[in-house]
């Protein structure tokens, strides 16, 4: 019999290659196997940030997503459709480790955090070797090159996913002291309406497509509404009483 293979968990970062780490390069230079996620019809954003340090003669393995726009998880149709999918893609990957071939996933920013990753990790976990290379996350790139110290002290720091209802943005906008707001996208006005409503719209600061080539940012109050593109984040710094 075959010895299994391993599943790795590559985080490479928010979009700038140079924000990878040594150790995610090391991992993708020797793995046999390289498994990205993409929108179906477009290329993995994760392949072009870390292709340069994949091992020559790798197998390259695209998972690409049957729906292409986020929705709430109560809608049964979407969690039905990720779902299986992620059991397919599962089901794949573990084909190439049952024939002992060590498989590197990659993960935007980290694996562990807002990952698609994850889907893979619980189902694989329990059966196969694991290992996770973390990853610096999209936000903490965005607030870097922002240069807004985000949080100190006692600050209490908010993650919040735009596709959270409006009423409870504002809730939990009310008790942080400092916020991102992640899966914009079609959420924005209502995002802005909550940051509004709590009092934090003068602070929030939109952030499109931050480390990468075309980046900006702009206070969100003069963003238009339109929809926001995939690498869209909102910040709202804290550390109100800099000194």
């Amino acid at each position: 019999m075959s010895t299994q293979g391993r599943l790795i968990g590559v985080g490479v970062g928010p979009g700038d290659p140079e924000l990878m780490t040594l150790k995610a390069a090391r991992a993708l230079g020797e793995a046999q196997v390289i498994a990205y996620f993409a929108k179906r019809g477009r290329a993995s954003h994760s392949r072009a940030i870390a292709c340069a340090h994949f091992r020559e003669g790798a197998i390259e393995l695209p998972l690409d997503y049957p729906v292409t726009t986020e929705s709430p998880k109560d809608e049964a149709p979407y969690r039905e459709a990720i779902a299986a999918f992620y059991e397919e893609a599962a089901h794949t990957v573990a084909g190439h480790l049952d024939a002992g071939r060590t498989v590197a996933v990659l993960s935007e920013g980290d694996p562990m955090f807002y990952g698609s990753y994850m889907h893979l990790h619980v189902r694989l976990a329990g059966r196969y070797p694991t290992e996770i290379v973390a990853g610096v996350t999209g936000m903490s790139g965005c607030w870097s090159q922002l240069g807004a110290p985000i949080a100190q002290g006692d600050d209490v720091l908010s993650v919040l996913p735009g596709t959270l209802s409006e009423a409870e943005l504002v809730r939990r906008l009310g008790e942080a002291d400092a916020a991102v707001i992640m899966k914009v996208g079609r959420n924005l006005p209502k995002i802005r309406r909550a940051l509004a409503a709590s009092g934090r719209l003068g602070r929030a600061v939109y952030v499109e497509r931050g480390t990468m080539n075309g980046g900006h940012c702009v206070p969100l109050a003069a963003r238009d509404e339109s929809p926001a593109p995939y690498f869209a984040i909102v910040l709202v710094p804290g550390w109100e009483a800099r000194g």
